[in-house]
């Protein structure tokens, strides 16, 4: 059973990564992808929200889906589609052709996102302890690689279909492969079908279930902000060069791949809830410092406290949710993994809106009030016994061994 184990946590690890680098050589692309098909600059922002929207649909369907079949079932199948979804965004020529695969691309990514987190959790509660954090660092090299791939396009002027089709043809064969070695664990013990409040009405789980929820989509709104605006930030407001207004997102990138990479060890020894608080607190810091920094080297020191303090949420909400549904864990991942794409969805437009109304210095404000009220449900974070961390650490239900780091 170790074994099996050390392999199902590797080969999800391995698909994380891979989602890593197939959605960051969408969205870093962006430029190109509007200049192949001719996209106005009216009716992108149609396209872009149609792709979060359409993935609320598939982690919707996934819910119900993994009622009749395993998630890792969902989840082998889902990513190969990505994949191809990617590849045909590169490949096609008409609007229309755009349009569908950027839709099969967004259904598959809600299936893959929903059902690798569902199998994240459940591998958690196998290990009996907090792994969850390192399968979301694999996501973020995922990501580095994937925007340093897209770098190396932008800069040789290579066609998208020759940037996308090496990507595809690499990691398609090797994520079918990797899939042979998911492990889909059984409910937790002790726990009846329909997990921690179920039976009890649909409106009480949802109602359990909605400070994770709230605190996953202000995670998201602070992550977008990131990504949307950081280059303008540091260019408009803080005066920096248009080459050193490319830095920040990387510092962000790289600082939430070292967060989570050291995260797990800090649940393990300080419990959720302490780890939860402490990265909100720290990215209200860096959104603050942020706002009032007088340069860009400033600047970027709180885009860096902002990667160290919003890495930890997303992983830890995900897990949060697994121990407060331990019997219906699944179907409580799916419906918060909607509210991944309704914080991209808020994020971008909202903070554009203030910047152009008010200012881009107060408009940071907003995001670092939204991430500090996650320190309100915090307590959240600890609702059932098994809270994986020293001194809360259940029993495991398979001995995985001291020196087991998997990936």
């Amino acid at each position: 059973m170790t074994d099996v184990l050390r392999r199902g946590r590797a080969s999800l690890a391995f698909g994380f990564l891979a989602q890593g680098v197939a959605f960051a050589l969408l969205v870093t692309r962006i430029p190109a992808v509007q200049d192949r098909y001719g996209v106005s600059d009216a009716l992108l922002p149609v396209f872009l929200a149609a792709v979060p929207v359409l993935a609320g649909v598939g982690s919707v369907t996934t819910e119900h889906l993994v009622k009749r079949v395993r998630p890792s079932v969902v989840l082998r199948w889902s990513q190969p589609v990505v994949l191809l979804a990617l590849l045909g965004v590169g490949a096609g020529e008409r609007m229309v052709e755009l349009a569908v695969s950027l839709a099969a691309f967004g259904l598959a990514v809600g299936a893959l996102d929903a059902s690798m987190n569902m199998l994240g959790v459940s591998l958690q509660r196998s290990y009996g302890r907090s792994i969850m954090l390192s399968f979301h660092a694999a996501y973020s090299l995922g990501g580095i690689v994937g925007a340093s791939l897209a770098w190396a396009g932008a800069h040789w002027h290579l066609a998208l279909w020759v940037s996308y089709l090496p990507v595809a043809a690499v990691l398609l064969p090797a994520v079918l492969v990797g899939s042979r070695w998911y492990v889909d664990a059984g409910p937790a013990e002790g726990g009846a079908e329909g997990g921690a409040g179920a039976g009890q009405g649909g409106a009480l789980v949802f109602k359990l279930l909605l400070p994770l929820c709230l605190v996953m989509s202000f995670a998201y709104i602070g992550d977008s902000t990131v990504s949307n605006w950081s280059a303008k930030y540091l260019q408009d407001v803080l005066g920096s060069s248009e080459q050193l207004a490319t830095v920040p997102y990387n510092v962000y990138m790289v600082t939430t791949l070292l967060g989570r990479a050291i995260g797990d060890s800090g649940v393990r020894r300080f419990g959720a809830v302490a780890v939860v608080r402490a990265g909100a607190v720290v990215a209200a810091a860096g959104f603050a410092v942020v706002a009032v920094a007088p340069g860009p080297w400033v600047g970027m020191l709180g885009f860096t406290l902002l990667g160290l303090g919003l890495c930890v949420l997303v992983p830890q909400t995900f897990a949060a949710a697994g121990r407060l549904f331990p019997g219906a864990s699944d179907a409580a991942i799916a419906r918060l993994n909607i509210f991944n794409y309704v914080g991209f969805l808020v994020g971008s437009p909202l903070v554009g809106a203030l910047g152009d109304a008010w200012s881009y210095r107060g408009a940071m404000l907003v995001p670092m009030v939204l991430v500090s009220l996650t320190l309100v449900y915090a307590r959240s974070f600890a609702r059932q016994p098994d809270r994986y961390g020293g001194g809360h650490e259940r029993p495991r239900t398979a001995d995985v061994g001291r020196g087991s780091n998997g990936l």
